[in-house]
């Protein structure tokens, strides 16, 4: 029995739900607020989605939208163009090897681990940052948005598996 146009449209829905979500966080983290010195210190939001999808489902979240969350960042947060692009790429690389150590597991080393590729991300944004402007930037900043980045992750990533389980199910191909 073929799928009717409904069941089409609900499972491209549901594929595009990754992109739609990181693309939504990318708009949010550049929102304006009325919290001064909150735009050098605000979390990459993004971040944490292409960490997550990453290890659930790489399978909806493919090179070219991390490519164009990327390209989005960059020109919505004003940083040179290229920047946010290579964090995202390289994070989503990483993770993406290390996709079987992390899918199953605990949600403190899960938490770890984003730790861990906050604080490279950050610091490879500070040091293309640092190269862009020939000279070296400010490390406090970058530093407080990882801890920012830090503490805001468990909200963020509960609405990300709670979304996951009721949407989109269980990845079953860990490989």
């Amino acid at each position: 029995m073929s799928e009717t146009f409904w069941q089409r449209l609900d499972k491209a829905a549901r594929s595009i739900t990754p992109f739609g979500l990181t693309l939504f966080l990318v708009i949010l983290s550049v929102v304006p607020m009325r919290i001064p010195g909150y735009a050098e210190i605000a979390p990459v939001l993004a971040l944490m989605a292409v960490y997550h999808w990453a290890i659930y489902r790489p399978n909806l979240m493919p090179l070219w939208s991390i490519f164009v969350l990327g390209v989005l960042q960059d020109l919505l947060s004003g940083v040179p163009l290229g920047l946010y692009i290579i964090v995202f790429l390289t994070v989503y690389g990483v993770v993406l090897s290390q996709r079987r150590f992390f899918a199953g597991r605990s949600f403190l080393l899960y938490w770890l681990g984003f730790g861990i590729m906050a604080f490279c991300a950050a610091v490879e944004s500070w040091f293309l940052a640092s190269l862009w402007h020939l000279s070296l930037l400010n490390f406090e900043t970058v530093f407080f948005q990882f801890l920012l980045s830090m503490g805001i992750f468990p909200f963020v990533a509960w609405v990300f598996l709670r979304w996951q389980q009721a949407l989109l199910g269980p990845d079953q191909d860990v490989s």
